[in-house]
């Protein structure tokens, strides 16, 4: 089972049409391999992002991918994960700054190394490293 990001689905039903195609390419090779799963963050953040929560995920259903909810265990993981990254920035110095990070990208990172066998995302060197050993797929441009 392979869990896909925001950032992939919105390239996906979005606008920039190399974008898409380099994220339709990343969905079809990995539900080739088995499910593809949306968690709760995404389901609500591309929802937010694009409207018609019932519509968007009428399409992602349609193209073979499902929702599978955040487990226990994956949401104390992203709470110890934000907490670590929390004490890396105070320790840099930079806590004063607006955090890039909120919750939802742990409780996504998180749910993708326990739930799942990989993560379809853009934002690689993030996950990598929050979340080690979660297999982590960049969709590339044909």
């Amino acid at each position: 089972m392979i869990a896909i990001d925001t950032s992939v689905l919105i390239d996906l039903l979005g606008d920039d049409a190399g974008r898409a195609d380099a994220a339709e390419q990343s969905v079809r090779d990995a539900l080739a391999q088995g499910p593809v799963v949306l968690c709760d963050v995404v389901v609500s953040e591309i929802t937010a992002g694009l409207g018609h929560g019932t519509d968007i995920m009428d399409v992602v259903e349609e193209m073979g991918m499902r929702y599978l909810p955040v487990e226990r265990r994956s949401a104390v993981r992203a709470g110890e994960m934000q907490r670590r990254f929390n004490q890396r920035r105070r320790a840099s110095g930079r806590a004063a700054q607006p955090s890039p990070r909120t919750v939802p990208d742990f409780i996504v990172g998180a749910h993708a190394l326990l739930q799942c066998a990989a993560l379809i995302t853009r934002d690689a060197g993030f996950f990598r490293d929050y979340f080690k050993g979660l297999k982590v797929i960049v969709p590339k441009a044909p």
